[in-house]
């Protein structure tokens, strides 16, 4: 395994109030981390996730990975990690320089299609009001091979949609 020690960025530890029920623990890939999985192209399985101790996953949480150079750290940090666990790197993915979320001027059709499913109209002020975070959050709540239970309180929780 290489010298890469990952950087505590506490900072970064934002999780949303719909992660409650399993974020404490880590038990599930938390959405900061699924984003930075996309940035540095790695497809990390939960089974892979799983195989890591709660040290390792808080780090992949707190190390950086928002530009191309953390993000190349963040990536050789993380396969290093699995290939000591399960003696192969995870798949990689062809990164996207211009990912949906950070596109505040187009709702993703996977979005769009979601939100009329759950009777929910989602105005383009509305998306481009979110983060980046927040935008892929909703991307990712809203893709069919999803479990989608925490579309709705993400929206509530963004401010998309009262909670009354």
């Amino acid at each position: 395994m290489s010298n890469l020690q990952p950087k505590s960025h506490n900072s970064n530890t934002n999780y949303f109030q719909f992660e409650a029920d399993f974020v404490g623990s880590l038990q599930c890939i938390p959405m900061q981390v699924r984003m930075k999985l996309d940035n540095c192209g790695v497809k990390l399985k939960l089974a892979h996730w799983n195989q890591l101790s709660q040290t390792e996953r808080q780090a992949l949480v707190d190390m950086p990975c928002t530009n191309p150079a953390e993000s190349q750290i963040y990536r050789q940090f993380l396969q290093n990690l699995i290939v000591v666990k399960t003696g192969h790197p995870a798949q990689e993915l062809a990164i996207n320089p211009h990912p949906p979320w950070l596109d505040e001027t187009n709702i993703p059709s996977s979005v769009v299609e979601k939100a009329r499913e759950c009777q929910v109209n989602l105005s383009l002020k509305q998306w481009s009001n979110l983060t980046p975070a927040q935008r892929f959050a909703v991307i990712k709540l809203s893709r069919p091979s999803h479990e989608n239970k925490n579309f709705i309180p993400a929206l509530q929780e963004f401010g998309v949609l009262s909670l009354n």
